[in-house]
């Protein structure tokens, strides 16, 4: 019972930590989410006029088909944001001193993975109630699994970002490592452009990305009751299977790459 509790307490205080940074940097929420909302009416706006995304249900546009996209990209950027904190602390000292404490390495990472997809979900809460300038219609059970889906996909993304955290000694080369590869897993996950009419190998790197589950489960619980919409998507079902065995093997790679660096 005292190990629990002990363990419940870290994860509890590196949590609370992550949320009192993010609102002492107001900055952050200009980062990871005043930026996609800016990509998505650029491009969204851009594109509508000449783009029609194959298979998209009459009567819809770019701007709609991007809207899901623009949801993942929001947690894409809380979870590059948040996660450079493990390079920032450890300059600090302060992950020395939670290392070197009697927790163990998972309570240290999930109390971190946990704080970076809390703020994700809100700030893609926030973007659910711009669905109807979208023009996409929600309902409450649509909503709630559309929640669902991002906890998965927040967690999933931070628990990446922190594998490559662990690893970085500079800001410099994180954002590099980041953007070579969550911005190319982003693109490639139906978010920018859907599998249909692709190139056979391209559909292939598309249908291998784990993110583009994460991104076809979004979009039916966007869609729920309107089968016409996601006809080509892949199922919910396998859809989210996929999405948490993703989040449970970057949780995995995490708390080993935790592990590892505390053992050098």
């Amino acid at each position: 019972m005292t190990s629990t509790t002990g363990m419940g307490s870290v994860v509890f205080a590196l949590w609370q930590r992550e949320i009192v940074r993010f609102v002492r940097q107001r900055s952050r929420l200009i980062g990871a989410f005043v930026q996609p909302l800016v990509f998505w009416l650029l491009l969204g706006g851009g594109f509508s006029a000449s783009f029609r995304p194959p298979g998209a249900p009459d009567g819809s546009g770019y701007l709609e088909y991007l809207y899901p996209g623009i949801i993942m990209l929001t947690l894409l950027f809380t979870a590059i944001f948040a996660t450079i904190a493990v390079i920032e602390d450890r300059k600090l000292g302060f992950l020395q001193g939670v290392l070197v404490a009697p927790v163990s390495r998972i309570s240290i990472v999930l109390g971190q993975a946990l704080g970076s997809t809390t703020l994700a979900l809100l700030q893609g809460g926030l973007l659910l109630l711009l669905a109807p300038v979208a023009g996409i219609s929600l309902s409450w059970g649509g909503v709630c699994a559309a929640l669902v889906v991002m906890v998965l996909v927040g967690l999933a993304l931070s628990s990446l970002g922190l594998i490559i955290a662990w690893r970085m000694d500079s800001v410099q080369g994180f954002h590099a490592i980041m953007n070579m590869i969550l911005m190319p897993i982003w693109f490639l996950s139906g978010a920018f452009f859907p599998v249909a009419g692709l190139p056979g190998w391209f559909s292939w790197i598309m249908n291998l990305n784990p993110l583009t589950y994460g991104m076809a489960a979004l979009r039916r619980c966007l869609y729920v009751g309107d089968a016409a919409a996601v006809s080509q998507l892949p199922q919910l079902f396998p859809s989210l299977l996929i999405t948490v065995v993703f989040a449970s093997v970057a949780f995995w790679g995490a708390t080993k790459t935790a592990k590892r660096h505390f053992l050098q």
